[in-house]
């Protein structure tokens, strides 16, 4: 499996990835749990609608056995944060010894956890903004076009060049931690929010409460960032948030769609672990507890993932 790339998951991220590295020429392997979508991926292909409505259907090898993807050079995480410990075994088996995998989730702590069973060498860190909805299994819509972030390292050479050849945004960055807690800043004010008034991203912006209550987000966030001497990407946590909401104005956050169709979501890796941290340094974080606890509560009773 040494020429393929290894996607973990197998949910909107993961078959957006897919499709467009398959459609690039890519061989493309997908290891998960969730079993309607890998049916569907075995059956169908990756499948991708683009923003004109057109659907493309591209071949992917998928399977819920690490071993049969054993040896993978690379590997790209791209499940829920709740989910790590559960990647990085499977990873323990499908993981070449030399080979390299990269986180893309959302939250913090993920690098750490993927280290902890594959050791430091074997995991680097990324982020990105590409923005995906999931219609059904193996069915993706394309959301926003945005960045992958990376941080740089000598053994990824040649997944970057996979990832140019599929047409993604690419960027070398020398602090990934920084754009880490940049996007948690982004997550934290948005996705709660978007979540439990079951609203698109902008609408946040359109009512005087919500607004208030995403800069309060944002600020939290921001300044539990900085008792972690961490340097964020922007002035202006506020107005980072707001301008992201904005430009991704229709756009259902992931949070918004974990809770739509009964799925686990990331709260614990975003607002919770903000809180955490933010105990860590003797600073409150009401407003991070207060969506930690709501969304939380949704989740009593949600009985199924896609993985």
């Amino acid at each position: 499996m040494s020429d393929s790339i290894l996607l973990v998951g197998t949910g909107a991220l993961a078959t957006l990835f897919a499709a467009r590295l398959s459609e690039a020429g890519q061989a493309v392997s997908m290891l998960g749990t969730w079993q309607d979508g890998l049916h569907a991926l075995q059956k169908n292909g990756a499948r991708i609608i683009d923003s004109d409505g057109v659907e493309k259907s591209f071949p992917v090898y998928a399977t819920d056995n690490p071993h049969d993807v054993k040896d993978s050079k690379y590997a790209l995480v791209l499940v829920k944060a709740w989910q790590t410990e559960r990647a990085a075994k499977q990873l323990q088996s499908a993981l070449a010894d030399d080979g390299l995998a990269v986180t893309l989730q959302n939250g913090i702590g993920n690098k750490e956890t993927l280290q902890s069973l594959l050791g430091l060498g074997r995991v680097s860190l990324g982020i990105t903004t590409t923005g995906a909805t999931l219609l059904a299994p193996g069915v993706v819509k394309a959301g926003g076009e945005g960045i992958i972030s990376m941080e740089q390292n000598q053994a990824s050479v040649k997944l970057e060049a996979m990832l140019k050849s599929a047409k993604f945004n690419l960027q070398n960055v020398s602090d990934a931690e920084s754009l880490v807690w940049g996007k948690l800043v982004i997550n934290a004010a948005i996705n709660p929010l978007t979540a439990l008034l079951q609203v698109p991203n902008g609408e946040l912006l359109s009512h005087p409460k919500a607004r208030k209550m995403m800069g309060a987000l944002a600020e939290e966030t921001a300044e539990v960032a900085e008792a972690e001497h961490v340097h964020l990407p922007f002035e202006n946590p506020v107005s980072a948030a707001e301008d992201v909401a904005r430009k991704t104005a229709q756009n259902k956050s992931s949070m918004f769609q974990d809770v739509l169709r009964g799925a686990p979501t990331e709260i614990d890796a975003i607002c919770g672990a903000i809180m955490k941290r933010g105990q860590k340094h003797g600073i409150r974080t009401p407003y991070n507890k207060a969506c930690w606890t709501m969304v939380r509560a949704t989740a009593v009773g949600h009985a199924f993932s896609m993985t």
